[in-house]
């Protein structure tokens, strides 16, 4: 299956060819979870805060569905 994944904030420096902005393909086998995803991705998982799918927020062990959009956020600070 694929999903399209997009990196916030400074999970985009596992990424930099990524055009800012921009989603990216990922291919996954069936039934992939969210974890599966980070993994595969080799983002740690202290460094995601938020993941949502479609738009809506899923924990790590979420079962992924062919053609999900799926955004990551690391945490963010700021004063």
């Amino acid at each position: 299956m694929i999903v399209k994944v997009k990196l916030f904030a400074t999970l985009r420096k596992y990424y930099p060819e990524v055009p800012l902005g921009e989603s990216f393909n990922v291919t996954l086998d069936s039934g992939s979870t969210i974890a599966q995803l980070y993994e595969h991705l080799r983002i740690p998982e202290e460094q995601i805060k938020i993941t949502l799918v479609n738009g809506l927020y899923c924990e790590r062990t979420y079962v992924l569905s062919d053609e999900d959009e799926v955004g990551i956020f690391s945490p963010v600070g700021g004063g």
